[in-house]
């Protein structure tokens, strides 16, 4: 369990920055990226190399491809690939949500998470080893008002994630993972003050972070729920 090499998107905030800092402080190398600048920056002034914090907008597949292709060649493929960059919508019916907002939630939540996989992919099977854990929710195994958009991208997670698990190779695994209810901006966003009850990121990634280090290839295709 020692020594993994994890990659981990949306690390400038919420559950990504929560897990980047469990992850190091726990002796395991974090490859992160984030749309932020100033966060990535200062992410890697914190954690010198041998971590890496890289300014990627995973909904660009070609910043993706070139991401990828830095990463695999200085760092070799990562041992644990954590889709974690999601966005959510306004709280809003349906009919009510722009045609902006909801193709930028298709091209962050579901097209960012499948460039990842389409550019890392290749490296991890060559090596026949490595975990995918694709974050899905509990909107994306049932359903709310008001976050139609969300929902929507999320069941596909579940879909695109459980397919890809039929197809890598023995060894390797793909799992769609609910992470819980969090107390971060996002479930602030749908929440409102009824957010504050529910624990926040830094206590979640102290139970989460040994779960995810325990995922192997006899977890593949499960649709897991982390503990809280």
């Amino acid at each position: 369990m020692s020594g993994r090499r994890v990659l981990i998107t949306g690390v400038s905030r919420g559950l990504g920055r929560a897990m980047t800092d469990e992850f190091i402080r726990l002796g395991h190398t974090v490859l992160g990226c984030a749309r932020s600048r100033q966060a990535v920056a200062e992410l890697a002034e914190r954690y010198e190399r041998p971590h890496r914090f890289d300014v990627v907008d995973v909904a660009n597949d070609n910043q993706v491809a070139g991401w990828a292709k830095v990463v695999i060649s200085e760092d070799g493929p990562p041992d644990l690939v954590l889709n974690n960059a999601a966005l959510i919508n306004e709280n809003a019916s349906l009919w009510e949500t722009s045609a902006d907002e909801f193709s930028r939630l298709i091209d962050v939540n579901i097209k960012g998470v499948f460039h990842v996989v389409r550019h890392f992919a290749p490296a991890m099977i060559e090596h026949e080893e490595g975990v995918f854990v694709n974050f899905s929710s509990g909107w994306g195994r049932s359903v709310s008002p008001q976050v139609a958009p969300y929902c929507a991208t999320k069941w596909s997670i579940e879909g695109l994630t459980r397919a890809l698990a039929a197809e890598l190779p023995y060894g390797m695994a793909a799992i769609p993972l609910n992470p819980g209810i969090i107390h971060t901006e996002m479930l602030d966003s749908c929440f409102g003050e009824s957010a504050s009850s529910y624990p926040l990121p830094e206590s979640w990634a102290k139970k989460a972070v040994p779960f995810l280090l325990e995922l192997d290839h006899a977890d593949n295709g499960d649709p897991l729920t982390a503990p809280v």
